[in-house]
């Protein structure tokens, strides 16, 4: 059976900058523009107070649901909205632009492929700017796009978006962003957004939803090392269907690698080997499966194998250490500080976990590192060192988002107080592992 084609087709981005650069107003007129609002929803914004001045619809609060974000005109809380056009379907997380609410932005951008980074004309880069920018490149997001917006309020002044395309390059270079794409645009008026504006013509490249229609990701993923986290031992014990009777499946989401029938594998931690007998998606079996795809394995010998377990390749091994070292952002207004215990949240295990020691904080002004800090407050973003009960099979967040990140939940209260990414591992899965054969 042909495998699944890889899900190149949705694109998952959000919206990121200061307050009052237009993030809610931009996902409202690609949503009214590419005519993805019911007209049921369309009219009851019409019938409400979300009319503006000159009886146009208030786009931001397409976006801006909650009654605080429209009292206050701020987005507050994570939006996410989805909507198609004829080439790709979208994912679109509309993040809050206030600094208070910075941990909310990372909550928004830790899924997307590519991140818009809005940023008012009449202002240019401020701090926030500096700070999303920078947000962005630490969760190794791999587009960016710097979004010029309220053009019309400079007059469309070319010199305008020239400066701010050369202030931003100053520090690009500093951070790890390969692809960067500058686009004027009026999110209010709909230049350049989804149809090209007659007020820019020295901008020669696509509009904004053009580039995101035709942008490259297939190659986002890391399909090098295969990694499939176990979440649940699938054991249907149907009597009455011969082939699910004893059927005992291994289902969750592939984080990393490709995965394809007959293929040796490895269970860590235990080291045993084995190899795949069977991929199954909901529409039946398949040969070959690619990340992120959810699906179900069965391995042809009978293996003890639980939720937390990983199955690996046996090439490019993944690291598996206790001590780890790792970069996390604060989002708890209690401060973090060291010898504190904490419950990690790894890819489908949870283990107690202990901050031993706070070797830095990053500026965000000037992207330093300060070193030895007494603790981090919220949204603070620094490098810890943790110790976990028991090991964790990992790798570096660099090289894998899936497998390389985790959070931090405070014992007690259950609230989800850091994200974290870890660094990558001092030595791999050790050799002796694979002697452990059946």
């Amino acid at each position: 059976m042909s495998p699944i084609p890889h899900p190149i087709a949705l694109l998952r981005f959000n919206t990121c900058g200061s307050v009052d650069d237009g993030k809610s107003t931009l996902i409202g007129r690609l949503l009214y523009d590419s005519k993805s609002i019911m007209e049921d929803q369309l009219e009851a914004f019409e019938r409400s107070a979300d009319i503006t001045g000159g009886g146009q619809i208030n786009l931001a609060n397409l976006t801006d649901g909650l009654r605080a974000e429209r009292e206050q005109g701020i987005t507050i809380d994570v939006a996410y909205r989805y909507f198609a056009t004829p080439r790709r379907k979208f994912i679109v997380a509309d993040t809050p632009g206030h600094v208070q609410y910075t941990r909310n932005m990372v909550t928004g951008v830790s899924t997307a492929n590519l991140s818009i980074v809005l940023v008012d004309a009449r202002l240019g880069v401020i701090e926030q700017s500096r700070r999303h920018t920078y947000i962005a490149s630490l969760l190794r997001i791999p587009h960016l796009v710097i979004a010029i917006n309220k053009m019309d309020l400079v007059g469309w002044s070319e010199a305008r978006f020239l400066e701010i395309r050369d202030e931003f390059e100053t520090f690009l270079p500093l951070l790890d962003i390969k692809d960067v794409k500058f686009i004027p645009i009026s999110a209010l008026n709909g230049d350049n957004v989804v149809e090209p504006s007659h007020h820019t013509p020295w901008y020669v490249g696509p509009t904004l939803l053009g580039h995101l229609e035709t942008i490259h990701i297939a190659s986002d993923w890391n399909l090098n090392g295969l990694r499939f986290p176990v979440q649940w031992v699938n054991r249907p014990n149907d009597p009455t269907n011969a082939d699910l009777h004893d059927f005992r499946g291994l289902s969750g989401q592939i984080a990393g690698g490709i995965l394809r029938t007959g293929q040796k594998i490895m269970i860590l931690p235990s080291g045993v080997k084995t190899t795949i007998k069977q991929i199954w998606t909901l529409n039946g079996p398949i040969d070959e499966a690619f990340c992120p795809q959810s699906v179900t394995v069965q391995l042809s010998d009978d293996i003890d194998v639980s939720r937390g377990d990983m199955i690996v390749g046996l090439d490019a091994l993944p690291g598996m250490a206790s001590d780890l070292q790792a970069k996390v952002c604060w989002m708890n207004s209690r401060p973090l500080q060291k010898e504190r215990k904490y419950f990690l949240k790894h890819s489908t295990q949870t283990v107690q976990a202990i901050i031993t020691s706070l070797e830095s904080r990053t500026n965000i002004r000037t992207f330093d590192s300060e070193p030895n800090p007494d603790e981090l407050v919220m949204n603070d973003i620094g490098d810890v060192r943790i110790q976990t009960a028991k090991p964790l099979i990992f790798d570096g967040y660099t090289s894998n988002r899936l497998t390389g990140s985790f959070i931090l939940i405070e014992q007690g209260t259950n609230a989800t107080v850091a994200a974290g990414m870890l660094q990558p591992p001092i030595e791999t899965v050790k050799p002796e592992y694979n002697d452990f054969a059946i």
